[in-house]
């Protein structure tokens, strides 16, 4: 090299020099920029269970923080639900105006009244039916149709004059005295009632099989809902 380049042999060494020092700086810079593994972290073991909100509760006392559960709070399901009222008379062991959940059935009304006296006729008394709101239940009272229905007590009997059969409240037989109506209509509309959860206005009694236009109108004064 010193013969082709024409260099001088301390000119040679210092070059030497420099690529040698050249070499390693890459060598380094290589080795510093290799992969190397990477360790996976520990799994954190879970935090020990907080204490029950019963526990908490008992534990509470004066210097509790604010925003514990509050003593006494209310947890029941179905609180602040829908209700309707009732008003429940005749013979029942505690007649009255009931509060009920919404959905509730005569059946329970008249367990909420504690139940039907000795001896009270509930035949006609539709015991499955849903209640409506603002309705009543009338038990075993003689000359009233006996029965359920929005303000069921202010009718007659059958063959009575000067208020309008009660569609809700009427039996079979009572409906069956009715102009036009036979037993077999007096069932449908019974079975409709019960279907329907019972008659809102007077009008649907044209959605009952066997009840026509002509029918509708020689029945529109003598009943109500």
């Amino acid at each position: 090299m010193q013969t082709r380049c024409g260099l001088e042999p301390r000119a040679l060494a210092a070059l030497t020099v420099i690529l040698l020092v050249a070499a390693g700086l890459a060598g380094g810079y290589f080795w510093a920029g290799r992969p190397e593994p990477v360790r996976a972290p520990e799994i954190v073991r879970a935090a020990p269970a907080a204490a029950t909100p019963a526990a908490s509760v008992a534990g509470a006392g004066p210097g509790s923080e604010p925003g514990g559960p509050a003593p006494g709070g209310s947890g029941a399901p179905g609180a602040g639900g829908a209700k309707v009222v009732v008003d429940v008379g005749g013979k029942v062991r505690r007649p009255g105006v009931l509060t009920l959940p919404a959905g509730s059935r005569v059946a329970d009304a008249l367990r909420a009244a504690g139940g039907a006296k000795p001896g009270a006729d509930l035949t006609g008394i539709n015991r499955a039916r849903v209640l409506m709101d603002g309705e009543q239940v009338l038990v075993g009272l003689p000359g009233v149709p006996v029965g359920v229905g929005p303000g069921a007590g202010a009718g007659v009997g059958p063959g009575g004059v000067g208020a309008p059969l009660s569609l809700n409240a009427a039996t079979v037989e009572q409906l069956d005295t009715l102009p036009g109506v036979g037993p077999v209509l007096a069932r449908h509309i019974v079975d409709h009632r019960t279907e329907h959860g019972g008659f809102r206005s007077v009008a649907e009694l044209r959605e009952v099989n066997g009840i026509g236009e002509r029918r509708f109108a020689d029945l529109e004064t003598l009943v109500r809902p």
